[in-house]
C-alpha cells in the first residue's frame, strides 16, 4: 500500500513541478485535439473548482483520510484493498503538498491542475488517482471483497483455503 502510495506522489508531485516550472502562464498544449489539452491553473477548491472559500476544510479532510488509511494499513491483507487506499492516500497527501505549499498559504494553497479534458473538468495526477481509488473500493465493496482475513481461530471449520488457492484472490 505505501508503495502504491509513494509512486502516486512522486508522479503527481514530478508533473506538477513540470507543469509550474515549463507550462504555467503559456498557451494550452493540444494532447488529444482539442478534447486532452495541457493547461496550468490553480484550484483552491475540489473538484470542479467547488468551495474555493473552504480549502482549509479540503485540508483537514485529507489529513484525516491519511491517518485512517495508515492506520488501516496495519491490518490490510487484500491486495486489491492495499492498491486501492494506496491510491487514496497518494492522491490525498499529493493535493495536501499543494494546499500547504503553495501560496496564499499553509493550509490555503491553490492546488496545480493541469490535464484539461473539454466539456469536462481540468484535474491532475492526485485527482486521478483519487477517482480510481473511489472507483476501486466501491467495486470491492460491493463485491464483498474483505481488508484482511479473519483473525486465527475466528473462522469457521472449513473456511480455510484450499492448499493450491493463492492469499490473495480477490485481484
Amino acid at each position: 500500500m505505501l508503495g502504491v502510495a509513494g509512486l502516486v506522489l512522486v508522479v503527481d508531485q514530478g508533473a506538477k513541478w513540470a507543469a509550474v516550472t515549463f507550462r504555467e502562464g503559456q498557451p494550452a498544449i493540444a494532447v488529444v485535439g482539442q478534447w486532452i489539452q495541457l493547461t496550468v491553473i490553480r484550484n483552491a477548491g475540489a473538484a470542479f473548482g467547488l468551495g474555493a472559500s473552504a480549502t482549509i476544510v479540503f485540508s483537514l479532510v485529507a489529513v484525516a483520510v491519511a491517518v485512517v488509511v495508515v492506520k488501516q494499513a496495519r491490518t490490510l491483507t487484500s491486495r486489491a484493498w492495499a492498491v486501492a487506499l494506496g491510491a487514496l492516500l497518494g492522491g490525498a497527501v499529493g493535493n495536501l503538498i499543494d494546499r500547504l505549499t503553495r501560496s496564499p498559504g499553509v493550509g490555503r494553497g491553490a492546488v496545480v491542475d493541469f490535464v484539461d479534458v473539454k466539456y469536462f473538468s481540468v484535474f491532475n495526477l492526485a485527482d486521478a488517482a483519487l477517482t480510481l481509488a473511489a472507483v476501486s473500493i466501491a467495486v470491492l465493496a460491493v463485491r464483498g471483497v474483505a481488508m484482511s482475513e479473519p483473525v486465527s481461530g475466528a473462522s469457521s471449520p472449513g473456511d480455510e483455503l484450499p492448499a493450491d488457492q493463492p492469499p490473495y484472490s480477490d485481484l
